[in-house]
């Protein structure tokens, strides 16, 4: 057992990160690789704090509780990688309640623990051809948001058959609501908004210019959630600026850990995101997700690649932008009307930000507005969800959410995450999810 008399319960430093380094030959040595997960997963079962985030802790202490020893030493090595399927970096366990992360002396990041071994079954055995296309969000997003293409595909993915079919050949689960393509894509939509003179105002951490990095996420698939995020930022004086042309953020691939794929997607978008900041504007992203990818997963992997750390402290999550604004009276506070009760979901990748509840302090600025926060994974995850063999998974783990949702009876449902908010959505009963900027956006009456 790892834990000794010597060593301190916890520490009283914040948590920092050790840089990814994922170069080096020692990173894919199996054999150190599973060294280390037997060091860490001896200090988790010692442990087991994280048994409620998600299925990784319950499938590592199912397997030592059944093992021979009731200890990791009776644990076949081989099944260790069914711990690492089931974790699909959502940070929380880093972030909300590990004690022995570093700077603690056991060091303890099990996040890229997972991600190393995601990085190193990848690179012995690639990748499936569900994953690839899963995962390939560019290729995926352009042909299917092709106008004919995207009613077709659109209206496939509700007919039972086809489901079947999905999950019969690739493995994608039949009742895993999919993502809806659009043929009117988020840059054409924002192209064609009235772009109007603006009077730069800045403030003492904010430059009043915002670059839209659109993802291919909002700019496919969630559309209207960009282009409600660009009218309130243009209604509230900012100067918002587009990447001239994106690529994923690399997300996905990192999830697989394919992380030569994340790589030369980096070496395209930055470029093109240093190119914004050279003409003096911050950055900002429709999704969680792709904003963690740019201020800390990126810095991580390439910590000496100056445009990489340029483009993460010109970063910020839109919530997190306009309150900042607000701190300095830059805030239009003129509201048509107010929106009720809202029940707000709020994305592990944006908890893990640490900016705090952003959206819901935004909202709250509206008057005779309750936002209810509940703070829970969804289960849903990037690709997760879709899996045949994990649905059921992600849906035990959003199962409380939903509950809280229904609880709160709120007059309006939101997450920031949109792929999150049709997974709760999935389970409900009945309402549908929005996002916070259409609801912010009819509270101006824009």
């Amino acid at each position: 057992m790892a834990n000794d008399a010597n060593s301190a319960e916890g520490g009283l430093e914040a948590p920092t990160r050790h840089p990814l380094d994922w170069k080096e030959p020692d990173f894919y040595d199996e054999q150190a690789l599973f060294s280390e997960l037997e060091r860490v997963y001896d200090i988790c079962h010692g442990c087991r704090r994280c048994v409620s985030l998600c299925n990784a802790f319950p499938t590592l202490f199912d397997l030592v509780d059944e093992s021979n020893t009731m200890e990791v030493d009776g644990v076949d090595k081989k099944d260790y990688w069914a711990v690492v399927d089931q974790c699909y970096l959502c940070d929380l366990c880093y972030l909300t309640k590990c004690p022995y992360v570093p700077p603690h002396e056991w060091n303890v990041d099990f996040p890229h623990l997972m991600l190393r071994a995601k990085a190193v079954k990848h690179e012995q055995h690639g990748a499936t051809t569900r994953d690839k296309l899963l995962t390939a969000t560019d290729m995926v997003g352009s042909i299917a948001s092709i106008p004919i293409v995207a009613e077709v595909v659109n209206k496939s993915n509700e007919l039972k058959p086809v489901r079947n079919l999905l999950e019969a050949t690739l493995g994608i689960h039949a009742q895993a609501p999919l993502p809806k393509f659009s043929s009117k894509s988020a840059r054409k939509r924002v192209m064609q908004q009235d772009a109007g003179a603006v009077k730069v105002q800045a403030t003492a951490q904010t430059t009043g210019r915002l670059g839209v990095f659109l993802t291919c996420y909002g700019n496919r698939n969630a559309p209207q959630t960009v282009e409600d995020m660009v009218a309130i930022l243009k209604h509230n004086k900012v100067d918002v600026g587009l990447t001239e042309s994106e690529r994923c953020c690399g997300m996905p691939k990192l999830e697989l850990g394919d992380l030569k794929a994340v790589e030369k997607l980096k070496d395209q978008n930055i470029p093109k995101l240093m190119k914004l900041v050279r003409r003096g504007y911050d950055l900002t992203a429709p999704i969680p997700s792709c904003v963690l990818m740019y201020k800390q997963e990126l810095p991580l992997m390439f910590p000496d690649d100056e445009d990489v750390q340029t483009v993460a402290k010109a970063f910020f999550d839109p919530f997190e932008y306009l309150m900042l604004r607000h701190r300095e009276q830059q805030l239009d506070l003129k509201f048509a009307q107010s929106l009720g009760k809202v029940a707000y979901h709020v994305p592990c990748h944006q908890r893990v930000q640490k900016i705090g509840p952003k959206t819901k302090e935004v909202l709250e600025l509206v008057p005779d507005t309750e936002v209810t926060l509940i703070e829970r994974c969804s289960g849903h995850d990037g690709t997760y969800a879709v899996k045949k063999e994990n649905y059921a998974h992600a849906q035990k783990i959003c199962r409380p959410v939903v509950s809280r949702v229904e609880q709160a009876a709120a007059d309006h449902f939101i997450s920031d995450c949109p792929m999150a908010g049709e997974l709760i959505e999935h389970g409900m009963s009945e309402g549908r999810a929005t996002s916070a900027f259409s609801l912010l956006r009819r509270a101006y009456g824009i």
